[in-house]
Parts: C-alpha cells; sequence; structure tokens
C-alpha cells in the first residue's frame, strides 16, 4: 500500500508530507485548493509527463515521493523488473523534475523511464476523473472482458501477435512479387552479376583488417627503418656513446673492484645481466630492421587487393562480413526468382497454413470471451444493483469475425444495457449519461479488484454526475471495498467522505505573501465539521451537525460488516 507521500516545490506546493491509512483515505477541499494538484504529484512520480512549469516559482527543482510497503505479488514483479527493494518490502519511489529534465530512482538507484512505466501499474491503478469516457470507445469492452479472462487471454495473444507478424510479412512478399517474366530476367541478370562480383573476389573472414594493416605497415617502411635504425645504433656497441659501449665500459671498471671487495661481486652480476638483455635486444632489433625491407612487388599487391576491397564496400556492406552476408541474401533472391512460380506456390501455402492457425487461435480467444462473458456479465449486474441501477439489465454481445483477425483476436465485443423496465438492451455507449458511466466504470473496477495483486486504488472524483441515494450507494461500494484494499479518493460528496478511515482536508492560504496548498489530517470534531459543509450548510447549526453524525455512523455500520 501507499504509505506516504512527500511533495516539495511543485506548483502551489512548498512542501507537504501526507501519510496515508490502510482502509479509505478520503480528501476534501473547496474548489480551487488544490486537490487535482496532490492527485496529479502521485501521477508525475509514476511516470507521468512533466515539465518545467510544474517547478514552484523561485525554485530550482520539484520534488515527489512515494514510500510503499509491498505484498509478497508486488515484490516478485520488481525482482522481475530487476529493480532494488528493501528487506522489509519497503519501495522509495522518487522524481526530481528540473528545468532540463527529470531524474527518477527506486530505493536510490536511477531507473529508466520504461522500467518506471512497467513498475507504476505494480503499485496502483488510478481512476482518473473522466476515466469512465473509456467506456465509449468501440475496443473498451473487448480490452475489459480480457482483463476479467486474465493469463489465459494474454496468453493466446501474445502467440496470436507472434504469427501474426509473419503472416502479414509473408503476404507482403507475396504481394510485391512481380510476375512480369521480362522484368524477372533484368532482376535475375543482375543478381547473377553482384554474385559472381563476389564469389570472384574469393573473400575470407576478416581479410580487409589484415590486408588494411600489411598496407599500412609497407606504405611507413621507410619512415619506421628510420626509427628502428637509430635505436639499434644507440643501444648498440658500434657508435660512440651508445648504450652498449657505455656499459661494457662500466662493467670492466667494475670488474677492477672484486679484487678488493667481495660486496661489489653482486652489483657485477646485475650490470652483467643488464649487459646480455641490452644484447639480446640489439640482436633482435637487427633482425626487426632486416624485416623492414620495402617489397614493390608486395605494396602493389596490397594496392590492388585494397582497391577490390573498397569497391565491394562501396557496393555491398561496410566490413568482409557484411559483403558475404549481402552475397548469401541475393543468392537466396536469385534462387527464388529462378524457381518463380514454385516460390510462390509454396509462399501462398505458407499463409493459408498460418491463416488456419490464427483461425484457430481466434476460435480459441472467441470461446474464451464466451464463456467468460456470462460470469462477469453476473457479477456486473450485481455490481449495478448495488450502486442504484434498481432495474438494470446488462449483456455482453460476442460477434466473432471469420476474416477481419488483428493480434485482438477476431471478435466485437459490445456491452449492452437498459436502466428501465420494458426498455430493450441497447450498446452503451448510446444510452448511458455521465454518472452512470461513472457507476458503470466503479463496478469494473470493484469486480476487478478481488482479482488484482495491486492494493492501493485511487480515485479522482468518483461521484461526477451523482447525488443522494446513488451517493450513497456508491460511498456503501467504496466502503465495502476499502475492506481488503487501500482506497484514495478525492470527492465533494458527504456522503463518500462520511466512509473515511483517515479524512484529509486540503486547503489554500498564504504563507510569507505567497499562495501555497496545505493538506493535514482531520481530527474526529473536524471531520465532522467538513462533512457538515460538504452537505452544503452555510452554518454550522446543531441540526446540520446531529446530520453529518448520523451519515457518519451509518458508514460505521457499513464499514462494520467489511
Amino acid at each position: 500500500m501507499l504509505e506516504s507521500l512527500h511533495v516539495k516545490n511543485l506548483a502551489l506546493i512548498d512542501e507537504q508530507e501526507v501519510f496515508f491509512s490502510p482502509g479509505m483515505n478520503i480528501l476534501t477541499g473547496e474548489t480551487g485548493a488544490g486537490k487535482s494538484i496532490i492527485i496529479g504529484s502521485i501521477n508525475l512520480a509514476l511516470g507521468a509527463k512533466a515539465g518545467k512549469d510544474y517547478i514552484r516559482t523561485g525554485a530550482d527543482y520539484a520534488l515527489v515521493e512515494l514510500a510503499f510497503s509491498l505484498n509478497e505479488q508486488q515484490c516478485n514483479k520488481v525482482r522481475e523488473l530487476d529493480l532494488p527493494i528493501e528487506e522489509d518490502r519497503t519501495l522509495i519511489l522518487q522524481r526530481k523534475i528540473m528545468a532540463a529534465r527529470s531524474v527518477c530512482r527506486v530505493n536510490g538507484e536511477t531507473i529508466s523511464a520504461g522500467q518506471l512505466k512497467n513498475l507504476s501499474g505494480y503499485l496502483l491503478d488510478m481512476y482518473g476523473q473522466h476515466e469512465h469516457q473509456s467506456l465509449l470507445k468501440p475496443q473498451a469492452a473487448r480490452k475489459m472482458l480480457d482483463e476479467y479472462i486474465g493469463r489465459e487471454a494474454e496468453k493466446i495473444k501474445a502467440e496470436l501477435k507472434e504469427k501474426l507478424l509473419d503472416y502479414r510479412r509473408w503476404r507482403q512478399e507475396l504481394e510485391e512479387q512481380n510476375s512480369d517474366k521480362a522484368v524477372r530476367e533484368r532482376e535475375s541478370k543482375l543478381l547473377a552479376f553482384e554474385i559472381e562480383e563476389i564469389e570472384s573476389a574469393s573473400l575470407s573472414p576478416e581479410e580487409d583488417e589484415q590486408v588494411e594493416k600489411k598496407y599500412r605497415r609497407l606504405v611507413n617502411a621507410k619512415k619506421m627503418k628510420e626509427v628502428v635504425y637509430g635505436v639499434h645504433a644507440l643501444t648498440g656497441y658500434e657508435q660512440e656513446q651508445s648504450a652498449g659501449l657505455a656499459i661494457g665500459h662500466a662493467l670492466r671498471e667494475l670488474k677492477s673492484l672484486s679484487a678488493y671487495d667481495e660486496e661489489s661481486e653482486p652489483l657485477i652480476a646485475q650490470l652483467t645481466d643488464i649487459d646480455d638483455l641490452l644484447n639480446d635486444f640489439n640482436r633482435a632489433m637487427a633482425q626487426y630492421e632486416d624485416s623492414l625491407e620495402f617489397d614493390e612487388e608486395e605494396f602493389a599487391h596490397l594496392e590492388e587487393r585494397l582497391n577490390v576491397l573498397n569497391h565491394l564496400k562501396d557496393k555491398y556492406g561496410n566490413t568482409v562480413e557484411e559483403i558475404l552476408k549481402t552475397q548469401e541474401e541475393k543468392q537466396q533472391a536469385l534462387l527464388k526468382l529462378e524457381n518463380f512460380e514454385e516460390y510462390r506456390q509454396q509462399l501462398g501455402e505458407k499463409i493459408k497454413a498460418r491463416e488456419k492457425e490464427i483461425q484457430k487461435l481466434c476460435g480459441k480467444l472467441t470461446k474464451l470471451r464466451e464463456k467468460a462473458a456470462g460470469p462477469l456479465r453476473d457479477k456486473l449486474k450485481e455490481a449495478l444493483v448495488d450502486l442504484n441501477f434498481l432495474d438494470v439489465e446488462f449483456s455482453i454481445s460476442i460477434t466473432p469475425g471469420e476474416e477481419d483477425f488483428s493480434a485482438e483476436g477476431c471478435d466485437k465485443v459490445e456491452f449492452l444495457i437498459s436502466t428501465n423496465p420494458g426498455e430493450e438492451l441497447k450498446p452503451l455507449w448510446q444510452i448511458a449519461s455521465g454518472g452512470e458511466l461513472s457507476r458503470i466504470m466503479l463496478a469494473f473496477k470493484t469486480i476487478f479488484a478481488d482479482r488484482d495483486e495491486t492494493d492501493t486504488l485511487v480515485f479522482d472524483e468518483i461521484d461526477t454526475g451523482i447525488s443522494g441515494r446513488t451517493a450513497w450507494k456508491v460511498s456503501e461500494k467504496l466502503g465495502r471495498l476499502s475492506g481488503n484494499h487501500q482506497i484514495i479518493c478525492i470527492t465533494h460528496l458527504a456522503q463518500i467522505a462520511s466512509m473515511a478511515d483517515a479524512h484529509f482536508l486540503i486547503e489554500k492560504g498564504l504563507k510569507k505573501d505567497r499562495t501555497v496548498t496545505d493538506i493535514r489530517e482531520l481530527s474526529e470534531p473536524e471531520s465532522m465539521k467538513e462533512l457538515a459543509r460538504l452537505l452544503g450548510s452555510g452554518e454550522l447549526t446543531q441540526a446540520v451537525l446531529e446530520n453529518a453524525r448520523e451519515m457518519k455512523e451509518a458508514a460505521g455500520k457499513v464499514k462494520g460488516s467489511r
């Protein structure tokens, strides 16, 4: 669950730290107080797009930090992503936003945007103000049904995606094949010429590097010979002041001391070794000097070979390995052209075989969806009745297509609903209002929450478009859901706020002549006064406070039955 949120220098927030509780965490406040900033900061920490406009005026950076305590399933997911995790299952997610860039860290280790995106889905599930609008998208019903099915559907779709890649590639290849005989003959001649050009060069792997190395050595042979000659002379025994003569003279002088002092013998031995080493080195230099003879014939051969290699590189690849790979590809292309009809037939057979495999997988997916549609429909209907859809009828329509398949299968899935007795079922997008869509989405959330590994659910104004008894039904649903999930919910309805296990007030004020947004946890009496304010009373009369108290007691009974 989300243990705490720490925000610094973000928009109107100077610095705030909030410690959340298990169960139902309610956030309320006047319109414009900055409730969206709190949810926005969580979004930023989880990888939402960030810019310098988020940084509080006058500050160099903005900082958002989330502290999570993870369940066993979440720990396993984090380990699969190869991210650090503390022994006590604590995960600190930090994002620092600067003018030019942002830096994300997990338990102090910097991570990429891709890693953050993968991680965020395992930490919490966020329901935004307008997320219910996604129910109106054509693919929404199919996506939600597949989420309900779970891993079995994911596995089939992954296999389907892989087979579709081959199928579409082969189809494109077949369409691109030119059936004009004259064109094929010209392509064959060109391919044969290019293959012969590469083959006639008799290339061997890494030959270009070896030839270039030998060529550079011969090009610089004269300069190298001058250097080697000079070193040989300096370390030899023929020129005055050469190292060999100097050491030989020194050795003779030192040996004259041996008759007078035995302690000079180790020094004589060392200098003798040096003289022997220098003598060996000088002989090796003489041999190296002899090897640097410039061979005109060899140089001409190397130059000609380099020209051939560079010509082939310009046409077929940057290295000999790439040229040989190109030769192999051209040989395969030539073979296809020489056996054109046979190749087209084989490609067509492969496409038909793969199409059957794809249709079989689509059929499996259709059966899975048809099998899951009934239980999901029943659970949704039950959840919708709990959310004050008293006479609701709900159905999931699955229409398989025979040829129109994709990585999602070939089914058209549609949610059908009737909210009034006697009315026929119609597609959801045709009849549902904003408030109804919001409740339908909540119904989905409550069903999936029981199957989800995520402990924390964040709802940003789930109460859009509802009031009265419906609002209380939504509150009851959230209250029961908070029995086994941590709920963080921004609301403007007293019915939902009354369900709070922890109630936070977001308010705007002045600090050192600057506007700031603060958040603080309310005591029980303060929470009661905030409920009274949400009930719409301008004055905190005894009657309004009593109404708020009764609402709080009713919420307590709901939570007691969790």
